[in-house]
């Protein structure tokens, strides 16, 4: 079917937006992000997690089990992969749920430590992180590995009052105790924040900067991923609209490595933000995933067809590295 045909089959189909790979729902052809080079490999560790979000784009909770823990051994066969086949990655993104829930926390990220990649972990900082044992684990990797290791905390916004909107009672307090230990420790910090309060990004850096302002914690604001938002489909000529170039955004340098409940192995998907759905499997490995072809890949590169692509990538600007 030449390119006139498929573009007026497309047409055609009473299709809604992000169902067809190639097309749009206005038939025009559907972008690519690009695949240059894995420069973080993202690990989720499990989607358990000690509290229930409102709006958690995994949906992670007491009780979601959707993405099971990921072991030691298993992080440990992608770190060799990347090693053997000299992928050149620099950093292991390792996000969940909340990971220190995961049982293997310690020795995933010490395995990746260990071999000189980047570690950057993900965290709400409370409970979990804040038990005895392992915070005594937390100081001694920074003692070995400290201008490695990263921690980044979520605090989704510098009030209790909409913090708590989100997270739930008693999170704030728990989330500040938590940050405080990190920084009066010495460790390397970082706070993500929300852009869906109606405040500029200016005030909203500038209160965050007062409420933190005797530590050196950097902050990072990030798009909101809804997929009932209506959002428009990127196509190939939205790059040069937008003054964008497809190698920016997160699927050209990252993979994420999950594994689902009843699976036998992990499986590689695109990015942080599109876990669950089974059409984005790039394959149980990173050289499977770097020529994924057919249905949502072209060769390794990314077809743009979700909604988070357009909303939090490409129009947002947000990466979760």
């Amino acid at each position: 079917m030449n390119a006139e045909n498929r573009i007026a089959a497309a047409v055609s189909r009473p299709l809604g937006k992000f169902q067809d790979p190639d097309w749009t729902a206005k038939g025009e052809s559907r972008a690519t992000g690009p695949f240059n080079r894995l420069d973080t490999l993202w690990l989720n560790t499990g989607t358990l997690c000690n509290i229930t979000c409102q709006a958690c784009y995994i949906e992670s909770s007491p009780t979601n089990d959707r993405l099971v823990y990921l072991t030691a051994a298993e992080a440990t066969a992608f770190y060799d992969e990347i090693v053997d086949k000299r992928l050149g990655t620099r950093e292991i993104g390792i996000t969940g749920g909340e990971p220190f829930m995961n049982p293997d926390i310690v020795a995933i990220i010490e395995g990746a430590l260990s071999r000189g990649f980047e570690v950057l972990v993900l965290s709400n900082a409370m409970q979990p992180m804040q038990r005895p044992r392992l915070k005594k684990e937390l100081l001694r990797l920074k003692g070995v590995y400290a201008a490695r290791l990263h921690l980044r905390i979520s605090l989704d916004h510098h009030t209790m009052e909409l913090h708590e909107k989100e997270r739930g009672p008693r999170t704030w307090a728990k989330a500040l105790e938590g940050i405080d230990w990190l920084a009066r420790a010495g460790f390397q910090i970082a706070i993500a924040g929300r852009t869906c309060w109606g405040e500029s990004e200016a005030a909203a850096r500038e209160s965050y900067a007062a409420l933190f302002s005797a530590s050196r914690s950097e902050l990072h604001l990030l798009p909101e991923m809804n997929e009932a938002a209506e959002v428009p489909e990127i196509t190939n000529a939205c790059w040069g609209i937008l003054k964008k170039r497809p190698e920016q955004i997160m699927c050209a340098t990252s993979r994420m490595v999950v594994k689902r409940k009843g699976a036998d192995r992990p499986t590689v998907v695109p990015c942080t933000l599109i876990p669950y759905q089974p059409a984005f499997d790039m394959g149980p490995t990173l050289t499977a995933a770097a020529v994924a072809d057919g249905g949502m890949f072209d060769k390794g590169a990314v077809k743009l067809c979700h909604v988070h692509c357009a909303k939090f990538c490409v129009l947002g600007g947000g990466s979760c590295s």
